[in-house]
């Protein structure tokens, strides 16, 4: 919604500045976006005065001008056919920045044609005030000094401020309700005048029959003949455009503006194309165009406006071409009605059109504006364009005011902590538009405009927000006795700590959405659960997501498309595989894309095993035993077969898989290259064993003998996983054995097919005497017999 600061001082007796109004604003809950003032960017811009013109020597269409300016007195070359001496015009000196053509002038003078121009003459369409490019903006100089300020000179010092209307207040979608609570706040006084009752010069001839009282509660409509159509006055237009709209009519121009001004839609019709009654039905799959110059049809669902040859238009969203005014319309028909807005909301929606009408009642405009509004429009319609009015007819039944309110005034300190007095709480209220009858129980009445405001709870926000929520006193909770638990949850801690390990990895944390495209989620072994939105809101995200790593894989596409192809990614959040209570899961999803890093150590590319280092750093984050863990195969048809594994603690119990995308997965996606990444499931690492009741660490203990390390290589089947040695190798004697890690992988000479040889270092370190040649063997023979149980043979 947007207005000028002197449209709102035509409702609102104040001499607050610019930022003033917008500090009300803000306090009273008018959420302003933006202030943007023409002044500023005609800041450059003055008043000049041409006191000599000649023609350039050696250019037939320029004209070589001397002009006083705020610097002095310039040689300004110009190509306008109106540039000649005795106008004031708009100067532009060296260096200025021209908003019409989005370039800045020469800071040194120019020569055009081997004549020197100090500056520059202007045209509207080059300050954006207007289409005029034909000529120069050309001024009476006796009513402009040298040096006058452009954007005064023509009235363009007018800040325009646009806020966010919430949906429920449809009434500060009209200026004089913006004034009306800005008044209430203290900002100054709401002076709206009251809207006259036009003379009566003749019966209303036309009528108006309602079919659909549902759609259409009510229809005001008056007769207004003998009019002349064409601009609107200058005021009018000057309104309109500051607010981004464009004059059509002096009739289109004036139901624009008492759209903005009174949140009141109208519609004007020319009645010499009106066939005999106005009927007010649902459509009928009729088609129309539409003064928006598109066509539309009117369905079942549609509230139409029609005479007896057809439909006029979509009541409430737009109008019809057929019936639309022109220069030629001497007669017309004012509408002011009421339409139901889940009606116009749902026809709209179906349709595609928005318009400022539609904008409005799909909110609900105030029921008691019918007839003022058409009041209003028949004064300015006699102003601007002469004729004469009939009574006003009134087709349907105006929709009662909302019922008034039991108020206990006591509930506003209850539920705010505000202590007001009753007077206090009454003249805001008053000010706010509302009647109060005080006493031990307020019976406090609802205006029409303000249907929101149901209960008791509605009418303490209004004081709280009158009031000023910034005036509302601090006082701490009371302490609570005895000792507090932390709030977070385990699963949040061992999130956080995740999230840190990752981060430390030189991955990135996203946040996306947990709607995917359907066909996406096909390609992660979704998509076959009814897991598809109803409303979504984007076609590109009809469906819940049964994986994080979509949306990760397609930022990371974005960001090699634009020349980073290195992308390293993680989200944690949920994911989903059944609308049932327990098929919603926390995911730790990450990615990274197989690019080279180059470095002058030597250059770095991740793969599949990188992916694995980032699901055990995160999960060892999180407080899982990583030494332990099992390997499998992800049962995921989207990992790569034979470039992935699984973290598992025993067969059900899945942590973790990582590993490559398969390609078909990532084209179905359209991402370019290969691509490793995991999917942690924190919910699945089994909670700490409960501590005892002393809070000091075990002691540590440490050997001061000598470490032994032992050699083995074992030939194993070549789908055997490493784990399952290293795990049985470790086993043989959890005593003395304290480490023991993997050092080669051989397959070929003297390696039967199908099978590789393992070879893995073997840590023994003694606790009270030095290992003899017995004891090693001992343990050697140990280490031998469990790897054989796990399939391995010691190799000759």
């Amino acid at each position: 919604m947007k207005f000028t600061l002197s449209w709102l001082k035509e409702h609102l007796e104040t001499d607050a500045t610019i930022d003033e109004v917008v500090e009300a604003m803000t306090l009273a809950g008018l959420e302003v976006e933006e202030v943007e003032n023409p002044a500023e960017k005609l800041a450059d811009f003055t008043i000049g005065h041409v006191t000599h013109a000649e023609k350039h020597p050696d250019a037939d269409k320029l004209t070589v001008c001397t002009v006083e300016t705020k610097d002095g007195t310039k040689q300004i070359v110009c190509g306008a056919p109106n540039a000649r001496a005795g106008i004031a015009v708009a100067y532009a000196g060296v260096g200025t920045y021209i908003p019409g053509l989005d370039f800045s002038l020469d800071k040194k003078p120019r020569k055009i044609r081997g004549v020197e121009s100090f500056g520059m003459m202007c045209s509207t369409k080059e300050l954006e005030m207007g289409e005029d490019h034909d000529g120069i903006l050309e001024l009476p100089p006796a009513d402009y000094a040298v040096g006058q300020p452009i954007a005064d000179a023509m009235g363009m010092n007018d800040p325009v401020i646009d806020f966010e209307v919430t949906p429920n207040r449809p009434d500060w979608l009209g200026v004089n309700s913006i004034a009306r609570d800005l008044a209430a706040v203290g900002l100054g006084k709401h002076i709206t005048p009251d809207i006259p009752k036009a003379k009566v010069s003749f019966d209303n001839p036309q009528k108006v029959r309602i079919e659909s009282l549902e759609a259409c509660p009510a229809f005001a409509a008056r007769v207004v003949r003998g009019v002349k159509n064409g601009p609107s006055p200058k005021w009018l237009q000057d309104k309109l455009k500051a607010i981004g709209l464009r004059p059509i009519s002096a009739l289109v121009d004036i139901t624009n503006y008492i759209t903005y001004d009174r949140a009141r839609p109208l519609h004007f019709y020319d009645r010499a194309k009106v066939s005999g009654d106005i009927i007010v039905r649902m459509g009928q799959d009729e088609e129309f165009a539409a003064l928006d110059k598109e066509s539309y049809t009117a369905s079942a669902a549609d509230c139409a406006i029609c005479d007896e040859s057809g439909i006029l238009g979509l009541g409430g969203i737009v109008g019809g071409e057929s019936s639309g005014c022109s220069d030629e319309t001497t007669e017309i028909i004012i509408e002011s009605a009421y339409f139901d807005p889940l009606t116009i909301r749902r026809s709209a929606k179906r349709l595609g059109v928005n318009s400022d009408a539609k904008y409005r009642f799909e909110r609900g405009v105030d029921t008691g504006s019918l007839v003022d509004g058409v009041e209003l429009a028949t004064k300015l319609v006699l102003e601007i364009c002469g004729g004469e009015a009939s009574d006003i007819i009134v087709a349907g039944e105006i929709p009662a005011d909302p019922p008034s309110i039991d108020f206990d005034p006591a509930l506003n300190e209850r539920l705010t902590g505000m202590k007001l007095s009753d007077d206090e709480m009454k003249s805001i209220l008053e000010r706010l538009g509302f009647g109060v009858k005080t006493g031990g129980t307020w019976d406090v009445t609802v205006p029409s405009f303000r249907r929101d405001a149901t209960e008791g709870a509605d009418l303490v926000e209004e004081i709280a927000r009158v009031h000023g929520f910034h005036n509302l006193e601090a006082v701490s909770l009371p302490p609570v006795a005895g000792r507090r638990e932390p709030t977070a949850t385990l699963t949040q801690n061992r999130s956080r700590l995740a999230r840190r390990a990752l981060a430390q990895r030189g991955l990135s944390e996203a946040i996306t959405w947990s709607f995917v495209l359907k066909d996406h989620a096909h390609a992660f072994d979704g998509g076959n659960a009814p897991l598809s939105l109803d409303n979504p809101i984007s076609a590109e995200l009809d469906y819940m997501r049964p994986s994080a790593l979509i949306h990760l894989l397609l930022a990371g596409q974005r960001n090699a498309d634009k020349g980073y192809p290195g992308a390293a990614l993680f989200e944690l959040g949920p994911v989903y595989h059944s609308p049932e209570p327990d098929g919603q899961r926390l995911s730790l999803a990450g990615m990274r894309r197989l690019e080279t890093t180059r470095d002058w150590s030597g250059n770095v590319t991740p793969d599949a095993m990188t992916a694995k280092a980032d699901a055990l750093a995160a999960l060892s984050a999180m407080g899982a035993n990583v030494a332990n863990l099992q390997t499998g195969k992800p049962t995921g048809s989207y990992w790569h077969p034979g470039r992935s594994g699984r973290l598992q603690m025993g067969p059900k119990n899945i942590l973790a898989d990582f590993g490559e995308l398969h390609p078909a997965t990532l084209k179905a996606l359209g991402i370019e290259g290969r691509v490793a990444a995991f999917e942690i499931w924190p919910e699945a690492i089994p909670a700490p064993k409960k501590k005892s009741a002393s809070k000091a660490k075990g002691a540590l203990t440490l050997s001061d003998l000598m470490p032994v390390h032992k050699d083995f290589a074992f030939i194993v089947p070549e789908d055997t996983p490493a784990a399952n040695i290293i795990k049985a190798a470790k086993g043989a004697d959890k005593a003395l054995i304290t480490d023991v890690s993997l050092f080669d992988i051989y397959q070929g000479k003297g390696i039967e097919d199908g099978h590789k040889s393992l070879a893995i270092d073997v840590t023994l370190t003694p606790k009270d005497a030095t290992l003899t040649d017995k004891d090693i063997e001992a343990v050697m023979d140990k280490i031998i017999t469990q790897v054989a149980k796990a399939g391995g043979v010691l190799r000759g």
